[in-house]
């Protein structure tokens, strides 16, 4: 019998972002001609943000889709992608989603009370799920080379990065803090459900032993009240 092999959706959140960013760049370049991501997509700076408009909060959240260039989106990419299944299946992917909305925030918010230029891109994202690794592996008190090196090259990036391009190296790395908050903040999904696990068996041994002791003591008073002799008296 063949087996059949299939295409898994393995990270929900990670491949909807990845997919979502690059509809969002194609339509961009082929459809509205270079005029939707600054529109829908960019935080203003500090200077040109308009705090009486309604839709400049949404852009808060939304500039995590839009991007400059191909290079700049793959690049993106090439973290989310590799670290956000991880990270799903470690923590679990409504808690990575709210992570994503939250580092969304928290650079859009920066970048719109201190940058003077605007900011786009999920930099900050990348960022944010590269410290989110590297402190869930100090929980088994280790700290890969890999990581460390990989930290290092992507604060390299974003300091050659010129702010001119619309990145926004303060905003990337505040979404980095928000990963190693998030890493000792939050409990990792395996976590959880092993102390799930370890309350449970604890209380069924408590059951367990409960049900013995009750058990013994009906044997005990059983065999008491056997082992007794009655004696009477008899009357001629």
């Amino acid at each position: 019998m063949k087996k059949h092999l299939r295409v898994s959706y393995n990270a929900p959140v990670s491949l909807t972002f990845s997919i979502f960013c690059s509809f969002i760049f194609l339509a961009d370049y082929f459809i509205f001609k270079h005029k939707l991501i600054p529109l829908l997509f960019t935080v203003p700076g500090n200077k040109n943000f308009d705090w009486l408009y309604p839709f400049s909060y949404v852009r808060l959240f939304t500039h995590v889709f839009g991007h400059i260039d191909a290079a700049h989106l793959l690049g993106n990419l090439t973290f989310i992608l590799l670290i956000g299944p991880l990270m799903e299946e470690k923590y679990g992917s409504a808690m990575i989603a709210l992570m994503l909305t939250v580092t969304a925030f928290v650079t859009g918010m920066i970048n719109a009370c201190f940058i003077p230029s605007s900011l786009l891109g999920a930099s900050g994202i990348a960022f944010m799920l590269i410290l989110l690794a590297s402190i869930s592996t100090i929980e088994k008190n280790q700290l890969p080379l890999s990581f460390i090196l990989l930290i290092a090259v992507f604060v390299i990036k974003e300091f050659i990065s010129p702010s001119a391009s619309n990145v926004s190296t303060i905003a990337h790395i505040a979404g980095g803090l928000c990963g190693s908050l998030f890493g000792f903040l939050v409990a990792p999904k395996t976590a959880r459900s092993q102390k799930t696990a370890a309350s449970k068996t604890k209380a069924q041994q408590k059951k367990q032993t409960a049900q013995q002791s009750s058990e013994n003591s009906y044997k005990n008073s059983a065999q008491k009240d056997s082992d007794e002799t009655i004696v009477g008296t008899i009357q001629l």
